[in-house]
């Protein structure tokens, strides 16, 4: 898998986790750390963004892009 594929699909992965399958998503049980699904769901998708973005970034660092 190429470095630029892995960068497409990091870069959609947050906007399908967030916007994209909230209708999926969208119901109390199970309660999960004490959370319905769909909040736990998206303080999950506000934890993987950032690391999403790292990992774009790291990549990006490693091939001289960013200097």
């Amino acid at each position: 898998m190429s470095k630029k594929l892995i960068i497409v699909i990091l870069t959609i992965l947050p906007f399908v986790l967030m916007l994209g399958a909230i209708p999926f998503v969208n119901r109390i049980e199970p309660i999960i750390f004490g959370l319905p699904f769909l909040h736990f769901w998206l303080f999950l998708g506000m934890i993987l963004t950032p690391l999403c973005t790292y990992v774009i970034y790291r990549i990006q660092k490693s091939e001289g892009s960013i200097e």
